[in-house]
C-alpha cells in the first residue's frame, strides 16, 4: 500500500501543495488555529493512508502540548515541519526517522 502526504495548515500554505498533487490536506485560516488545528493533526495522524504529515514549524506551537508529543515522535506517519530558518534543522533527522538511513551521510 502506498503512503499519501497529508499537508496541515493555512489555505495558503496547502494549496502549493495542492497544485504539487498532494490530495490530503487539512486547511485551517490563521484566526482559527488554536481551536482547530489540533483537531486537523490528529485526524491527519489517524488517517492510516498518511505515511508523512507536512506542518509550518510555528503552527506547531499552536497545538497543545499532547498533540504536539504525538506528532514529534510518531514514526510512522512522520511529521515534517518547514519553515524558520536555517537554525531549525531537523528535515535530516526526520528522514532519518522515517526511512531508517542517512541519506546525506557521506
Amino acid at each position: 500500500m502506498s503512503r499519501e502526504v497529508a499537508v496541515i495548515g493555512s489555505p495558503e500554505f496547502t494549496t502549493g501543495f495542492r497544485l504539487a498533487g498532494v490530495r490530503k490536506f487539512e486547511n485551517v485560516p490563521a484566526d482559527k488555529k488554536d481551536e482547530a488545528l489540533d483537531d486537523a493533526v490528529t485526524r491527519t495522524f489517524d488517517d492510516e493512508e498518511v505515511g508523512i504529515v507536512v506542518l509550518r514549524n510555528e503552527d506547531m506551537e499552536h497545538l497543545s502540548r499532547r498533540v504536539r508529543e504525538r506528532a514529534e515522535t510518531s514514526v510512522e506517519p512522520t511529521l515534517v515541519t518547514l519553515g524558520g530558518g536555517a537554525g531549525s534543522g531537523g528535515l535530516r533527522e526526520q528522514i532519518k526517522r522515517a526511512i531508517g538511513i542517512d541519506l546525506m551521510d557521506e
